[in-house]
């Protein structure tokens, strides 16, 4: 399991927009993203243009709390679609919002590229929700593979 804790310089409505909107989320994470933030709905990430990340919201509670599946679409991916849970909740701190992340059913390899990717990805949002422009992402070239 994974846990990560970070300060972002924005309010939970903002950020929640960051983790359930894609034209928002792009800004972060992924060159393409599908989302239907509902119980049920799709969550999938394109990252690098190779992997794709699929999964389903398991919960979306306004400016508080997302939850979904995560894992990589396709055969032979230590991973499968769906296999771990990623929860993110949310909470006023200030001007700002504490953002919580727990990454479960994660173990060796991929809970060690996961504890990385989610540092870097979390950097990211936190610059894009207080407003700023994280730029080009590199884990986005496909020669960064993740999964």
């Amino acid at each position: 399991m994974i846990r990560k804790d970070v300060y972002i310089d924005a309010p939970p409505e903002v950020v929640y927009a960051f983790l359930t909107e894609p034209a928002k989320m792009t800004t972060w994470i992924g060159t393409e993203v599908d989302l239907d933030p509902r119980p049920g709905g799709v969550f999938r990430i394109v990252p690098n243009l190779v992997d794709v990340i699929r999964g389903t919201f398991l919960e979306a509670v306004p400016y508080s709390k997302v939850s979904f599946t995560w894992g990589f679409e396709g055969d032979g991916h230590a991973m499968p679609a769906g296999s771990t849970v990623v929860e993110i909740t949310l909470e006023p701190e200030g001007a700002g919002t504490r953002l919580r992340l727990t990454h479960r059913d994660l173990s060796g390899e991929m809970r060690d590229r996961h504890d990385t990717g989610w540092d870097h990805y979390l950097a990211r949002v936190a610059i894009a929700a207080a407003g700023g422009a994280p730029g080009p992402d590199p884990f986005a070239d496909p020669n960064h593979r993740h999964g």
